[in-house]
């Protein structure tokens, strides 16, 4: 038998490029949505992860019917109601009680379960690749990718959407700026407590006291399973936060002491995960050949519950250029600013941005504009929902 040399193991020979029109690199929910909807315009699309299967990830376990009827127009509408678990509306806590009982229909699932039914949901015209993208190159005529196996792509569209993922950018030279650091940590962990054991479909308490440096609790069904998420103004490494992981029950108990009096005892069960949030922005992206979507362009707060929207509505927005770029030759950056200059994408990442940055400082910043904004505030939405109580007392309960 004779030798084989360590340069041949580890360098794969060179390979013909295969030709498509979209490479997508990135099988989050923004990347597979994209690959499925442009796929549905005709184009020849390559989807490329390096999971063949996504794995546990905390992040964006609740969505709206609008983010449900993207996935339905992206054409994979069936594989999400498959796998998302509907309920019927939020009841809202503030002040002390409860001062809303909303009916709109809401969905909820582990990212990762919705994430590999989304991939399963794909149709054959799709190619999916799973493999680590070793070399890429852009210009304003076809994008080159090399995977780690000497695979490689030609295309005219490269698609990053990489989500918090940081490879890919990095291989283009795109810069990112953190827009607020350590901006908020978010809690998930599932309780022992079943769906029938509260009165609500799903919940959303928030804590008043500027000291506790909390956005809100939401408690919803997953599955079988009652799921909750605490978004708050902290960082991963202080003391509090190690105490709400080790004691998770005795802390909501302190800084929402209304919770178990109003629904009664309650219990978790398993692992409770953290992850800590910075807004994060990338600059010097409008160059030819490649589009970034989703969290891969920027971040937002999961508070805010725009995340996946952003995402979706990028797609969305994405999906209105093709036909006119692939009409004609080339993919410049004069192209590609097109779907960043989109007035309907500004719009949504602004007001995504926006709701982000105002919900922290409302909650923490300690100049005197802020805190006479939180005194007016309060004393207007308690003033409007006592008017509301007086004319509508059944609209929302006790």
């Amino acid at each position: 038998m004779v030798p084989i040399e360590e340069s041949s193991r580890t360098a794969p020979l060179p390979q013909e490029p295969v030709w498509r029109d979209i490479v997508v690199i990135g099988a989050g929910v923004a990347g597979t949505s994209a690959a499925s909807a442009f796929a549905r315009q005709g184009l020849s699309v390559v989807l490329i992860d390096v999971h063949a299967r996504h794995p546990i990830d905390f992040r964006a376990e609740k969505i709206g019917s609008q983010q449900m009827d993207y996935l339905e127009a992206f054409g994979l509408g069936e594989a999400a109601y498959g796998q998302m678990t509907p309920f019927d509306g939020v009841w809202v806590h503030r002040f002390g009680r409860i001062i809303e009982k909303k009916t709109t229909r809401e969905y909820a699932s582990h990212y990762e379960d919705i994430v590999n039914a989304l991939r399963e949901g794909l149709s054959p015209a799709v190619e999916v690749v799973i493999g680590r993208v070793d070399t890429l190159e852009t210009s304003d005529d076809r994008q080159q990718v090399v995977l780690a196996d000497g695979k490689r792509y030609s295309t005219r569209l490269l698609i990053v959407a990489t989500g918090l993922g940081d490879t890919i950018r990095r291989k283009l030279g795109i810069e990112r700026e953190v827009i607020s650091a350590n901006h908020s940590l978010a809690f998930g962990f599932d309780l022992t407590n079943k769906a029938a054991d509260f009165p609500f479909p799903s919940l959303i308490y928030t804590s008043e006291a500027p000291r506790d440096k909390a956005a809100y609790l939401t408690v919803f069904p997953v599955g079988d399973k009652m799921r909750a998420n605490l978004f708050c103004y902290r960082e991963v490494t202080e003391a509090w936060s190690h105490a709400f992981r080790k004691d998770t029950v005795a802390s909501l108990r302190n800084f929402m002491p209304d919770l178990e009096r109003l629904f009664g005892p309650i219990g978790t069960a398993g692992h409770v995960t953290a992850r800590p949030i910075d807004l994060i922005r990338v600059k010097g992206h409008r160059r030819p050949g490649a589009v970034l979507l989703g969290d891969a362009f920027f971040t937002v707060c999961p508070s805010s519950g725009t995340g996946m929207d952003k995402a979706l509505h990028d797609v969305d927005r994405l999906s209105h250029y093709l036909p006119q770029w692939f009409s004609t030759p080339g993919m410049s950056a004069g192209k590609i600013g097109q779907f960043y200059d989109d007035p309907l994408k500004q719009e949504r990442d602004t007001h995504a941005v926006g709701i982000s940055v105002r919900a922290r400082s409302m909650r923490m910043d300690k100049g005197p504009i802020w805190q006479a904004r939180r005194l007016k505030s309060a004393v207007l939405v308690r003033a409007a929902y006592r008017v509301r109580d007086v004319f509508r007392p059944a609209a929302f309960g006790g």
